[in-house]
């Protein structure tokens, strides 16, 4: 099974921005060694919580501090964004680092609504013409002019650059189709909701058209996993994540910066617990063996082609550990 990495640069307790920007570099290093495919860095906006806010700066150092691995952003959301603007910066991208950049195109904000307004400079944000974006973009990306009376006397620069792996993300399935006939990878964030169905995925593939940013259809997704040596020392290490998801459910924020011993000890009602075990679907919980049968089974049952590894342990040693032990079973 191909495997890659989700980065999100989370800032755990005792660490800094910086420290989760650094270590995002490390991240990117460890996994070209284990053979993983590919690292992104997805795009949070007005959080303490994670230092991602501008995926493609990060990609860029990544991308100069590897050799194989392809680098990209999980995703770049363009709704903030000009599509020229977009296509500059990654034309740059794979100038810079040929056949190893990844376009991963977001339509969610990223953020809050007041992130929305602060990208938008207090303009009512575009949401209505997402695709369209996207498709303009990707004509930029591919030295052609839009048919957007805006673009039509201008050139994406710079000029003949190898084209990068271009994707559309989604959480939802209502992006599959539209993914496949603009001929892009699809990339579905399984862990957003847990919900996955198989006719999504063929609807992608039967409405794929073959494209120069794409052969044929090509489909990650994405999970969320706590992986240790046995399946006690992965429950401590989930912990933290576990009470993250179950106090945002609840409407509170910056949960991340719980360490493990201070999440073990944490009040939780049977209410709660119940709650977080019904979550597992959405976060994969045990010893590497036991997360990749589960990644196995879910391959063979849904048909895709990567699975993508999101994970968040308070250390940057039990992170780092999660990757390896994955790449041994699955590698």
């Amino acid at each position: 099974m191909k495997l890659s990495v989700l980065d999100q640069a989370p800032i755990t307790k005792g660490n800094t921005a910086a420290d989760a920007v650094t270590k995002a570099v490390e991240l990117a290093t460890v996994a070209e060694e284990l053979g993983y495919e590919r690292i992104w860095m997805a795009e949070h906006h007005n959080t303490k919580g994670f230092a991602s806010s501008a995926p493609e700066v990060i990609a860029s150092y990544i991308a100069a501090k590897t050799n194989r691995i392809r680098v990209g952003t999980g995703g770049t959301m363009v709704m903030h964004y000009s599509p020229y603007k977009i296509a500059e910066v990654f034309k740059t991208l794979s100038a810079l680092a040929p056949g190893r950049i990844d376009f991963g195109a977001g339509r969610a904000p990223g953020g809050d609504h007041y992130a929305m307004y602060a990208l938008s400079e207090g303009r009512q944000p575009q949401v209505n013409n997402l695709y369209e974006k996207i498709k303009w973009t990707l004509e930029f990306l591919n030295d052609e002019a839009p048919k957007n009376p805006y673009y039509q006397k201008v050139t994406a620069s710079p000029y003949n650059i190898e084209l990068p792996q271009s994707w559309l993300l989604g959480s939802s399935g209502n992006s599959a189709v539209e993914a496949g006939k603009m001929g892009l990878g699809y990339s579905y964030a399984q862990f957003f909701n847990g919900y996955m169905n198989k006719r999504v995925f063929d609807a992608y593939k039967a409405n794929f058209i073959p494209s120069v940013f794409m052969e044929k259809p090509e489909i990650i997704v994405s999970y969320f996993a706590t992986v240790a040596e046995t399946r006690e020392e992965a429950e401590y290490q989930a912990k933290p994540a576990d009470i993250a998801r179950l106090l945002f459910h609840k409407g509170q924020a910056d949960p991340l910066r719980m360490t493990p011993e201070e999440a073990k000890d944490y009040p939780l009602s049977e209410m709660d617990r119940i709650w977080i075990q019904d979550n597992r679907y959405q976060h994969f919980v045990g010893t590497a063996r036991e997360v990749a049968d589960q990644l196995h089974q879910e391959q063979g049952k849904f048909g895709f082609d990567e699975a993508m590894i999101c994970t968040i342990p308070h250390s940057q040693e039990a992170r780092l550990n999660v990757y390896r032990l994955l790449a041994k079973e699955l590698i």
